[in-house]
């Protein structure tokens, strides 16, 4: 099966599953705190479960990474599944939480879909398939100089606790700045209506997916000194209209 025909049964998998989630929001989910002390609710299980069900259909037998039910099968050619991107955000009711899924071949990310349930959008992109929205094209924008950048400072307080010298410059930076969390800043640097994103603390399901959709539309997804995401990288990431814009968000983060 090509990347195209994968893209569209990813979407149409994450879609059905899109339906698991909504029926639990805002109905004020029991929620667990994980060793990470992460929040996990039934929502994000029974969500998981649904995709990872429409995967074992569409492609019996491959790989399957997912936040909460972990791996199963093997092999470096996987899926890999966020059900519920940005719990915190599920449980305040707050409809910005997001459904990745993505699938990783032996070159990397090769295809990926952000579906913000509550907000009825789909973004899509593969390589060498471009990036659509809702079906229609999109394409990140042009913006090269930092100076002129709509930035999204995902995570901010992790950061500013953190990174303090770094939070320090990330807080002047762009023409204009949002504080923000979870996928929709990495869709929207997609959609060409915001240009960055610096984001922290995340993991392989959180970005890789993503990066996938921000490349396919244009853009780059890295880490902090610009290198490409894998399995292995720390979970601080970077995204980026364009290569010049990526060089100077490198510049900003390591001071």
């Amino acid at each position: 099966m090509d990347l195209e025909q994968r893209l569209a049964r990813a979407v149409a998998i994450t879609g059905e599953a899109a339906g698991v989630a909504m029926g639990h929001f805002r109905r004020a989910p029991e929620v667990e705190v994980k060793a990470d002390l992460s929040p996990v609710t039934v929502a994000d299980r029974a969500t998981e479960q649904a995709i990872r069900d429409g995967l074992a259909r569409a492609f019996p037998g491959e790989a399957i990474f997912g936040e909460e039910f972990g791996f199963s099968g093997e092999g470096a050619e996987r899926w890999i599944i966020d059900p519920i991107d940005g719990t915190r955000s599920f449980i305040a009711g707050l409809p910005l939480f997001g459904m990745l899924l993505g699938w990783l071949d032996a070159e990397g990310p090769a295809l990926g879909v952000i579906r913000m349930p509550a907000l009825g959008e789909v973004y899509a992109g593969g390589r060498g398939l471009g990036a659509t929205c809702d079906g229609a094209a999109i394409r990140a924008s042009g913006c090269r100089r930092l100076g002129e950048a709509r930035l999204f400072l995902n995570e901010g307080d992790k950061l500013a606790a953190r990174e303090p010298a770094a939070f320090a410059r990330m807080v002047h930076a762009g023409t204009l700045r949002r504080m923000a969390a979870d996928c929709y800043p990495h869709a929207l640097v997609a959609r060409g209506l915001a240009d960055a994103v610096i984001d922290y603390d995340l993991q392989p399901y959180d970005y890789l997916p993503v990066g996938a959709v921000v490349a396919a539309a244009g853009g780059a997804m890295t880490d902090w000194q610009g290198q490409p995401l894998t399995m292995e990288s720390d979970g601080r990431t970077l995204t980026a209209a364009t290569p010049e814009l990526l060089a100077e968000l490198v510049d900003l983060v390591n001071g």
